[in-house]
């Protein structure tokens, strides 16, 4: 029998990129946390790319501005940070597609810091970006 909610009740939110998010609240303090942290920024970044949002270009420049100076100051493996600036700047553009490959490319880059879940998150962003 569904339980049904008073009619000023608010639904639960949906919260995406959940694993990511958990992993970088589980890891401990240092670089498997910044890793997880920098996937979950990318991951945000890109999911905008997926929707189809009329932001306005000053808009995605300041949220790229935003993430560049906060990634400057982690301490991740050059390959990670490498990934992480490339999905920020194509941000910007908005190009689905290259953000798509850039995801995979991040994925691959932090395998070893992630588990399973958020690895899980990171490939179906990539397919939603392919189309």
């Amino acid at each position: 029998m569904p339980i049904s909610l008073p009619p000023f009740a608010l639904t639960a939110p949906a919260f995406r990129f959940r694993h990511l998010a958990g992993l970088a609240g589980r890891a401990p303090i240092g670089g498997a946390r910044e890793v997880a942290l920098a996937c979950f920024v990318a991951a945000r970044l890109a999911a905008e790319c997926g929707l189809a949002t009329d932001d306005p270009q000053r808009d995605r420049e300041a949220r790229y501005a935003g993430a560049k100076a906060w990634l400057a100051t982690m301490a991740l493996p050059a390959p990670v940070r490498g990934s992480v600036a490339r999905c920020a700047a194509l941000s910007v553009a908005g190009a689905a597609g290259d953000m798509a490959q850039e995801i995979t490319a991040l994925m691959q880059a932090a395998a070893s810091h992630l588990d399973a879940g958020s690895r899980a998150e990171l490939s179906a962003l990539s397919a939603l970006l392919r189309g």
